[in-house]
């Protein structure tokens, strides 16, 4: 009888212990050793300790695209994540060293669907899996922009660096933000027309400085369902310190270098008796150097007449350059239709010397600053300058 009871006793051990090991959840579905059976949790599922979260989060629509992509784990290390477009190929990225996240590095593209597959093994040895897709915004319209000066420029002292856009961004703040100057001059943007903004330093640039800039307007929202189509970058240099400087009733125009009076050039400035054709006060830019220009201007009279050695420095259609027809009238009396004239030689000797972005000061007019000019920047004072920010 003793023997008998003992076996018994056995045998109801060995069906406890097979009731464990087969265990079942409410679903039916089979759970293995060690898994989610729990007599502690009365028996109910017990969920991996582990947890993937991602940002996009899955399902989420119009996603920024220049946001990076990060997956995370809590209490497990991740094993695998990807992220593919539509066409299977996979989104660059890197995981941490300990393995908590995954963060990606290249910009996303635009009304584009992104599918997820992360894994993790947790503290608990369990694995865990998160899957999924999320969408990125569409813009309605992608706007391009413009950049200058260009790579590799060597420009002067008063150049500003222009951004120029196909249309006008509503959202200018955000377009600031996006804009970044590496120098250590001080300087600020300002928005000179609805789709230009430039940057311009308090002062003129130091000599001899790189100025690189970044337009980081890809994924940036310009407002009205407009997007920024790219991003542009450049990277220039400034050149010596050369500022011409010309007082009208003077007759002379003079030329700086490191604020030194390295030239003098006699010369013949707009018409003294009629406001309209003085050649107007203000800092001017060399814009353009052309060693032939064509003039016109039928309200006075003339049509193709050819001068040489012509630099712009307006568009309110002011010009630097040689009239040895005026020969008689320079450095004598102000008798042209605005530009600044020169004789012949002078005219070649300056134009040799100048870069494009050196100023032209002028003082001594009757006739105020051409607002309606695209360069601008220096006909405002510094205080007046930082206002035509959109960042406050």
């Amino acid at each position: 009888m003793e023997r008998r009871t003992v076996f018994k006793a056995v045998l109801a051990t060995g069906a406890a212990a097979l009731a464990a090991a087969c265990s079942t959840s409410t679903d039916g579905t089979a759970l293995p050793l060690g898994g989610s059976g729990d007599s502690g949790n009365g028996g109910k599922p017990v969920d991996p300790v582990a947890k993937i979260t991602a940002t996009p989060a899955v399902n989420a629509k119009d996603a920024n695209v220049r946001e990076p992509v990060v997956v995370q784990v809590t209490d497990g290390k991740l094993s695998e994540v990807k992220v593919t477009d539509a066409d299977g190929d996979e989104v660059e990225g890197d995981l941490s060293a300990d393995g908590l996240t995954w963060k990606s590095s290249e910009p996303l593209g635009y009304g584009k669907t992104y599918t997820y597959s992360a894994k993790a093994t947790g503290a608990d040895q369990r694995p865990v899996e998160l899957t999924g897709s999320f969408a990125t915004v569409e813009p309605a319209k992608q706007v391009r922009a413009t950049l200058n000066p260009a790579d590799d420029a060597h420009v002067g002292v008063a150049m500003p660096i222009s951004v120029k856009f196909k249309q006008a961004p509503k959202d200018r703040a955000a377009v600031e933000k996006a804009l970044k100057v590496k120098t250590d001059a001080e300087g600020a943007w300002g928005w000179i027309s609805p789709t230009q903004v430039d940057w311009r330093p308090k002062e003129y640039w130091p000599e001899n400085t790189t100025v690189e800039v970044e337009a980081n307007l890809y994924g940036v929202d310009l407002g009205g369902g407009a997007y920024g189509k790219a991003d542009v970058t450049t990277k220039f240099k400034i050149g010596r310190n050369q500022v011409v400087k010309v007082h009208t009733p003077d007759h002379v125009m003079k030329v700086y270098r490191g604020g030194a009076e390295a030239k003098s050039y006699p010369c013949s400035n707009g018409l003294d008796s009629d406001v309209n054709r003085n050649t107007p006060n203000g800092t001017f830019i060399v814009m353009s150097k052309e060693p032939t220009a064509v003039f016109d201007n039928a309200r006075y009279g003339y049509t193709n007449v050819n001068k040489k050695w012509a630099c712009r420095i307006s568009n309110h259609g002011e010009y630097i350059h040689e009239n040895q027809d005026n020969a008689a009238a320079i450095g004598k009396t102000n008798n042209s239709h605005g530009c600044i004239n020169l004789l012949d030689a002078d005219a070649k000797d300056f134009f040799d010397s100048a870069l494009i972005g050196d100023p032209v000061e002028v003082t001594g007019s009757q006739l105020q600053s051409p607002t309606g000019s695209d360069v601008k920047d220096w006909f405002y004072d510094w205080s007046t300058w930082k206002t035509l920010s959109a960042v406050k």
